[in-house]
């Protein structure tokens, strides 16, 4: 049971998302969200509206914090692992560059490697579909 009330939120964006739409699409669709809600801790904190930015830098932290605990480590091995690290990375560059002197250049840093990541679970999505958008949900409804 967790006892953290931003990680048990992160879990459950992620489960509600994920049984909503396919996995890959799960995926993608919480890194869009963590780079939006950076941009809008960075937009906060440059206006020094440090409440709204620290509130949103924490649900992009809790959305990577929820990607991080849902890998599936014994299916995804290395892949997993990396993807662990590499969140747990995003999450403490963000902390780390909240609120600094060069907090603008660090956030654009962080953004682009999950802009990064978001394409490169895109172009997974669209691969496992065959190429074709669309054709797995309508293999589904089918």
């Amino acid at each position: 049971m967790m006892h953290n009330p931003m990680a048990y939120m992160a879990n459950q964006a992620y489960r509600g998302t994920a049984t909503t739409v396919p996995p890959l699409k799960a995926v993608s669709m919480l890194l869009g969200g963590t780079i939006t809600f950076l941009q809008k801790s960075l937009a906060a904190q440059e206006a020094r509206r440090f409440e709204e930015g620290h509130e949103y830098l924490m649900k992009a932290t809790a959305i990577l914090r929820g990607l991080s605990h849902n890998l599936d480590f014994a299916k995804g091995g290395d892949v997993a692992e990396h993807l662990f690290q590499t969140y747990n990375a995003m999450i403490l560059a963000s902390l780390k560059a909240y609120g600094r002197p060069h907090a603008r250049q660090s956030f654009g840093r962080i953004i682009a490697g999950l802009t990064e990541l978001r394409e490169a679970w895109e172009f997974v999505d669209t691969t496992v579909r065959g190429g074709k958008p669309g054709s797995a949900d309508s293999a589904r409804k089918g």
